[in-house]
């Protein structure tokens, strides 16, 4: 889902992530009283984390002592090593990738939520294959870098399948959808275009969406332990203005649009068709989310978090006793909903 867009931008997004770096330096800058708080968050080029924008054009990070600094950075293999050095202080990211960098030293913990896929990531499948669980056997396309590979194996695992009864072939989303439309695969794991473009393949059709299967694919700002823990109140700050930014959206969709295409570098209309697949999480969107401190809750904060911990100890891409306890902070959203 998140890098859709992403390559045509990624050598100049370096180049200046590189340069703003170099000129920050590790540590930031001095606050000064009465200043705004100023915070470094990161992000790839993706419709959900657009509201960010939609917030600092309408004023409501000032608003809400915040002056945020947001920089585009492509390469996840840079995330967890950006924010563990302190040049950055935060990022937008999906759930279970943020999990994992947790659980291998970065010192981060979840603030907010700010999207879900919704429609806008799935299975598509040749005719032969009507319900998930006809997967097994299947040759599938699957990108197993990004987090198409928890939401697939999130399917798996809700069917009573396991990822030893599909054959996987890795290759990028688009890639897969590719592959399949061209009749090399009996599955892929993918998303728009290639959903769409699923029936261009004589019986190819949308087997599964994340529509189906909410609150799976979830992004959310991840910050320093350290940077919250000394700036609580522009924590909550942030928190309200993307709450503001998400409501200013829902109302007015055509000018949120515009300022989110301006600032992503993408065109009107894509972003018009990307937001189709989202689902903006506000704040009484995160209230709920943020409200089941036990887990129990499907969709729940808690419960994606021990999912995703679940799901990747198993694969040993973490450590079994990874302590996930201190990545999650429900008290920012908490007051932030007042």
């Amino acid at each position: 889902m998140r890098n859709k867009i992403s390559q045509k931008l990624l050598y100049l997004s370096l180049v200046m992530v590189f340069l703003t770096f170099a000129l920050v330096g590790c540590g930031g800058q001095e606050q000064k009283a009465g200043e705004p708080v100023k915070v470094k968050i990161g992000h790839a080029t993706w419709v959900g984390y657009g509201p960010l924008y939609i917030a600092k054009e309408k004023g409501f990070f000032k608003k809400y002592g915040v002056d945020p600094e947001l920089t585009v950075v492509e390469d996840e293999s840079q995330y967890a090593a950006a924010v563990t050095s302190g040049e950055l202080d935060g990022l937008a990211n999906v759930l279970d990738r943020e999990v994992v960098h947790y659980s291998k030293g970065a010192p981060i913990q979840f603030v907010l939520a700010m999207d879900e896929s919704y429609g806008g990531d799935g299975i598509i499948a040749k005719k032969e294959i009507k319900e998930p669980k006809d997967l097994k056997g299947a040759v599938v396309g699957l990108d197993k870098s990004s987090t198409s590979y928890f939401f697939f194996l999130t399917i798996l695992n809700k069917y009573g399948l396991s990822e030893k009864d599909v054959k996987v072939q890795e290759m990028t989303a688009g890639d897969a959808g590719a592959a399949f439309v061209a009749g090399k695969l009996d599955a892929a794991v993918t998303w728009e275009p290639w959903l769409s473009k699923s029936s261009q393949r004589p019986g190819g059709h949308v087997l599964v969406t994340s529509k189906d299967f909410p609150g799976t694919i979830v992004d959310v700002i991840t910050l320093r332990q350290d940077f919250a823990a000394k700036h609580p109140e522009a924590v909550v700050g942030l928190t309200k203005a993307w709450f503001d930014a998400v409501d200013f959206w829902k109302k007015n969709p055509v000018e949120g649009n515009k300022i989110m295409a301006k600032a992503l570098g993408l065109s009107e209309q894509e972003i018009a068709d990307m937001v189709k697949g989202v689902r903006f999480l506000g704040k009484d969107e995160n209230l709920k989310m943020y409200g089941d401190k036990t887990g129990a809750t499907p969709g729940s904060i808690v419960y994606l978090t021990n999912l995703a911990a679940k799901f990747w100890k198993e694969k040993g891409i973490m450590d079994a006793n990874a302590d996930i306890s201190k990545l999650i902070d429900a008290k920012f959203v908490e007051q932030a909903g007042k």
